[in-house]
């Protein structure tokens, strides 16, 4: 199974890109909100985590292997939880994802149901499963995924503190999305975090300072 695919690359279409690597071009179907980003960056070497399926109807005996790619492990992760709710699966999650996986995510942890019935495809009665299945699984992806934050909160610390740092201030009373725009500041201080302890300290420092600018 190919998880991953690196080259150069050349086209960006509605619904799909391709891959130079080696010899070969490869057509990598993407949802829209990763097209957007890659249609500026044609010829520019890129790489993309991929998930392999096999679309067709084994009883009319055609089968297509596709691959389906994304700018981050996380955005992958995250599409695998979406598909795997009834009545999703891959070709709708493509469809659907025209918004950056943090918004959607944020959407899920809080029931917004009417947010998420305005993707294309999805619809109130799948929002609603959407939200059962997944609400409670949702909170890494909406700190950690966004196009400018993904990378540098890999960089600069492991999920598992990433996601305790996270909770630890849901706790002690700050609502989501202000713990997570407080844990993404401190990641971007460049500063590497290995503990919990570490990176909930540099999350009082940007408190302070902003404190003391208000």
């Amino acid at each position: 199974m190919r998880t991953r695919i690196c080259g150069t690359l050349k086209a960006v279409d509605t619904e799909s890109v391709t891959v130079t690597a080696g010899p070969f071009d490869y057509e990598v179907l993407v949802p829209d909100m990763v097209r957007r980003r890659l249609q500026n960056q044609l010829g520019n070497p890129v790489e993309l985590h991929t998930i392999e399926y096999i679309e067709g109807n084994a009883a009319g005996g055609r089968m297509t292997p596709r691959l389906v790619g994304f700018l981050h492990t996380a955005e992958r992760e995250f599409f695998e939880m979406f598909c795997s709710v009834d009545g999703v699966g891959v070709k709708k999650a493509l469809r659907a994802m025209v918004r950056p996986v943090a918004d959607i995510a944020l959407d899920i942890e809080q029931q917004n149901t009417k947010g998420l019935a305005a993707l294309p495809g999805i619809g109130p009665a799948t929002a609603e499963r959407i939200v059962a299945k997944l609400r409670r699984k949702m909170s890494r992806f909406a700190l950690l995924v966004t196009p400018d934050s993904a990378a540098v909160a890999s960089d600069s610390a492991p999920a598992d503190v990433v996601q305790a740092a996270y909770e630890a201030l849901v706790q002690l009373g700050h609502g989501p999305h202000e713990a997570r725009q407080l844990v993404e500041a401190a990641l971007k201080s460049g500063d590497k975090f290995s503990d919990v302890e570490g990176l909930l300290q540099a999350v009082f420092k940007v408190l302070y300072v902003a404190g003391r600018r208000a």
